[in-house]
């Protein structure tokens, strides 16, 4: 009987087994990648994502991004290019959000903020924003935001400032969500909608309709009129 038991735990034990193996590639972002584009792209995106992880950034935003691309029809050799960029936006904004001591810099701010640098907000800002904001307040949204004003054609500084007044004043997310309806026409032709995203760390870009946040270099897009917009 002992040994009847043991040979059913085992044998439960490895079906389980199985059955996760079976499971892990069609959930495993990794192995979508693979399918969806070229050996050769593939292993360059996958081997950007993996020095992310290394370094501790949201490597999974990077592999959504890939996918998001390639369900697109992207041309496959400019997703590399877009990945890797988009990967030292993100260092770039870890680097800026950790200037300010104390703070645990969450995933969605490390994204939010590569969004931000995108769109023409400068490291500097983002510093700043890190350190003048009350602390614990996440930084996800006014990160966002301050894109979003970049975005519509309000310079960067003046965007921060906003954002700071409004933080400092504690207003909430949906409050600061607010601010770019009150630009106006003259401040750029774009909608005046902020619209944060449901989960704001995992809709890159949602706030200004590009999504994934922005296409590869080399795909037709809006001109920006932020400073140092890709």
């Amino acid at each position: 009987m002992r040994y009847l038991r043991l040979h059913t735990i085992v044998g439960t034990a490895f079906l389980a087994a199985s059955v996760m193996r079976a499971q892990t590639p069609a959930n495993d972002p990794s192995a979508r990648l693979r399918e969806v584009l070229p050996p050769e792209v593939a292993a360059q995106v996958l081997a950007t994502i993996a020095e992310a992880r290394s370094h501790n950034l949201p490597a999974q935003a990077l592999e959504q991004r890939a996918l998001k691309f390639a369900a697109k029809g992207v041309d496959p050799t400019l997703i590399p290019k877009s990945i890797k960029e988009q990967k030292d936006r993100m260092e770039k904004a870890k680097n800026a959000l950790d200037d300010a001591p104390g703070r645990k810099v969450a995933d969605e701010e490390i994204e939010a903020g590569a969004e931000a640098l995108r769109q023409g907000v400068n490291g500097a800002e983002v510093s700043e924003l890190a350190k003048s904001a009350p602390s614990g307040r996440s930084l996800a949204v006014p990160l966002f935001v301050i894109g979003s004003l970049v975005d519509r054609g309000l310079p960067s500084d003046d965007a921060l400032a906003r954002v700071l007044a409004r933080l400092q004043a504690r207003a909430s997310d949906a409050e600061l969500e607010k601010i770019p309806e009150g630009l106006g026409a003259s401040h750029g032709n774009r909608p005046a909608t902020a619209g944060r995203p449901a989960n704001p760390g995992k809709a890159l870009g949602a706030s200004t309709g590009r999504g994934a946040g922005g296409p590869p270099a080399g795909v037709p897009a809006n001109a920006g009129k932020g400073k140092g917009k890709k």
